[in-house]
């Protein structure tokens, strides 16, 4: 028997830049969920859905897809009364009336074969009652988490104009086993997944060719090396493995160079390395220690921290005319990474050697500091959302290594998920 779960939603019209010049940081401080278009969400009363399978797993597509477009921030979820398929023209125009821009329903029904789930989800304009999005899914159980990500984001790309998180995952190092190794997990907190099992310290994921590769650092040969993860092919491949240092850095967006800290038995330096044909040009002197560099957006320019003014300060350099700048005058400071649109720079930090380290933002001309967290622990490893709205960050405010995401301007901070053992190093997918 077919059920239906229906979903109202209203467009967002959401504009990040009032003008060229402006920078946008995550959502405005004055965000206020209240203040949004509403989306009125229905479902079917649980005793007339039968099987009970269905049921369970009809709701989880819809609690899936409710969640996802809660944490997209465009939306204001309403849960509503449900309605019936075959008044759809009727619902409709009451959809209009209440001002309701859109109307989202779908079907969901078992198919002859064991385990797989017929999805059929649609989009209607209330105004002109035409359908504007249509989609059919044929899933085993294990894959409806997915497809409602993957409607959801169609959902978001479709009403603002902007990309959803809703496919992607957030790799990190975790030491649950005794050893760190190095996991992926969806963006909000499920399927958690163990990637490496080098029985040693593995850390700094880094993806690459659009999440189908992870870059990291492993103490696997007992010396810090970098190795490549590819995942369709399920290979664990080494990269760097020269004496001393061989931290990975950054990846180019691209995918084609990766930056890195190497030491070649000498002060560790900064280097970048060009995938294709191997070789490895020095970016930094080594009268200094540099590391934690990561690539610009357009791949011009990299962040990079170094000791050269005595403490660990954030820099910024041209890779085409070698020019570097200092950004920041912090008692210590680690991990920065540049935001999506290219304006401003995350960072680990402490302003005073009895301060806690924090997470800030300083944007490209070291003018403007932004303090995300405080009074919550130590706050370290920021990593950007690929849309730039959201940061990934490790911290100890409850009593040990975790894994939080919080609005770009500080806000909303929580835990994606409550993981046995302490992760460090969160990165995002794109």
């Amino acid at each position: 028997m077919k059920r239906f779960l229906l979903l109202f939603f209203i467009l967002l019209p959401v504009f990040l830049f009032a003008r060229e010049s402006d920078v946008y940081i995550g959502l405005s401080t004055k965000y206020n969920p209240n203040d949004l278009p509403k989306i009125g969400l229905a479902a079917n009363n649980p005793s007339d859905i039968t099987p009970e399978e269905e049921k369970v797993y009809s709701n989880l597509f819809a609690d899936v897809l409710r969640s996802d477009l809660y944490r997209s921030r465009y939306f204001n979820i309403e849960d509503t009364d449900s309605a019936q398929i075959s008044s759809l023209g009727p619902q409709l125009a009451n959809m209009e009336k209440r001002n309701i821009l859109y109307y989202v329903f779908f079907d969901f029904s078992a198919t002859d074969t064991q385990d797989v789930w017929q999805i059929k989800a649609f989009m209607y304009d209330t105004a002109s009652k035409k359908g504007l999005l249509a989609k059919s899914f044929k899933v085993p159980t294990k894959s409806i988490r997915k497809s409602a990500h993957i409607f959801a984001d169609q959902i978001i790309k479709l009403l603002t104009g902007k990309r959803g998180l809703s496919t992607t995952k957030i790799a990190f190092a975790n030491d649950n086993t005794g050893r760190k190794e190095i996991y992926i997990v969806d963006y909000d907190g499920y399927n958690l997944v163990k990637l490496t099992n080098d029985k040693s310290i593995s850390l700094l994921p880094r993806w690459a060719d659009h999440g189908t590769k992870l870059y990291y650092t492993t103490y696997r040969n007992r010396n810090p090396q970098i190795y490549v993860l590819d995942l369709k092919e399920s290979t664990n491949s080494p990269v760097m493995q020269e004496k001393g240092l061989n931290l990975i850095g950054g990846v180019s967006p691209d995918s084609k160079k990766l930056v890195m800290t190497l030491s070649r038995g000498q002060n560790p330096s900064i280097y970048l390395k060009e995938l294709s044909s191997g070789r490895t040009l020095e970016l930094t002197e080594k009268y200094s220690v540099d590391g934690s560099p990561s690539f610009s957006p357009d791949g011009k320019f990299v962040t990079f921290v170094s000791n050269r003014a005595g403490n660990p300060q954030i820099y910024i350099m041209n890779l085409e005319t070698k020019q570097t700048r200092r950004l920041t005058k912090f008692n210590w400071t680690d991990s920065p990474q540049w935001s999506p649109n290219g304006d401003w720079i995350a960072f680990a930090g402490r302003q005073a050697q009895n301060h806690p380290i924090d997470i800030f933002l300083v944007d490209i001309t070291g003018g403007q500091i932004r303090q995300l967290t405080a009074d919550s622990g130590s706050n370290e490893d920021p990593w950007w959302s690929p849309d730039g709205r959201f940061i990934a960050f490790t911290t100890n405010r409850a009593g040990k290594r975790q894994i939080y995401v919080m609005d770009a301007d500080g806000s909303a901070q929580h835990l994606i998920a409550n993981i046995k053992g302490n992760s460090f190093t969160p990165s995002w997918s794109d």
